[in-house]
């Protein structure tokens, strides 16, 4: 089989990375961001990618970004397209037409809803019942190539961005396997995207904060679409109290308040309506039982900000 370029940095990237090479595609060259620092001793470590690849056998390139130096590397494979999942890099004209055939994005939603950054996350927020993952041409724009194909599933009551993310990688998987005979053979019809669009923004810990005058539905949606990361948080006595599930309560709590009702911890939220919160993780401690949590509060700290 053609062999072809992978581009990619996350451990998302690095299963669907995985995955293409099981079902027997030939990657000639992977491509990952340079090593990161991480933990607090900030240790120069390689992407999940990039562990995957050395496991896999596969030449890595690394970069902060796509120079001449690395535009050279990507023409001696003789590869004439490339798979992109999660890159960070954005990539320039000269390294879009380097490839006869093209560079082509695996992206977690049915475009052209929630283009950018954060599409799990923001088609989650939003409520959206369905959303799938498409596989474009990558352009100069903002995911706004043309499609090669789109795979659609339901967004499950109660899933988190994790877990429906998980799903999604899955699917690009199939995918990408299904597209990849037409597209290498040059038989492949691609499609203009259509319709109207929206933009998924990269979302920071702000954001995940639940405060007191989101309603239920908004402050559920953030327990679920920041999970597993930055998480849902709200502030209990001057420190970030992180919230890893929770569930809809019809119990009416004033704002800003927690209370327990019949063992359920609730928080009251805008218009004296609540949620139970049922996993949480305080600061420095691990994760426990929301229950647990409130039996060592103060009376005077049972409350929010």
């Amino acid at each position: 089989m053609e062999p072809i370029i992978f581009a990619g940095t996350p451990a998302n990237a690095a299963e669907t990375l995985q995955g293409l090479v099981e079902k027997g595609y030939e990657v000639a060259l992977v491509i990952t961001r340079a090593d990161a620092p991480f933990g607090r001793k900030g240790i120069l470590t390689p992407s999940p990618v990039a562990i995957t690849a050395a496991q896999l056998g596969i030449p890595v390139l690394k970069a902060k970004k796509i120079g001449p130096e690395e535009e050279a590397a990507i023409s001696r494979t003789g590869a004439r397209l490339a798979i992109v999942v999660a890159f960070g890099v954005i990539l320039k004209s000269s390294t879009i037409n380097l490839l006869e055939l093209g560079w082509f994005n695996l992206h977690y939603s049915v475009l052209p809803r929630w283009r950018g950054a954060s599409p799990v996350q923001s088609a989650i927020l939003a409520g959206d019942s369905s959303t799938g993952v498409t596989l474009f041409k990558i352009d100069s724009g903002l995911d706004t190539g043309d499609i090669v194909g789109i795979a659609e599933t339901t967004v499950e009551p109660g899933e988190t961005a994790g877990r429906l993310l998980s799903r999604l990688t899955q699917i690009g998987v199939s995918l990408a396997a299904q597209e990849l005979p037409g597209l290498l053979s040059g038989i492949s019809q691609l499609e203009p995207q259509s319709g109207p669009h929206t933009i998924a923004p990269k979302y920071d810990r702000a954001a995940a904060r639940i405060e007191s005058n989101d309603s239920p539905r908004k402050a559920l949606a953030k327990v679920l679409a920041f999970n597993p990361e930055p998480m849902a948080w709200l502030e209990v006595k001057g420190a970030p109290l992180r919230v890893l599930s929770a569930r809809p309560s019809l119990d009416a709590v004033t704002e800003t308040h927690i209370l327990i009702i019949e063992n359920k911890i609730l928080i009251g939220l805008k218009d004296s309506k609540s949620i139970e919160l049922t996993q949480v993780q305080p600061a420095g401690k691990t994760a426990m039982p929301a229950a647990d949590w409130f039996r060592g509060l103060k009376t005077e700290d049972r409350m929010y900000s």
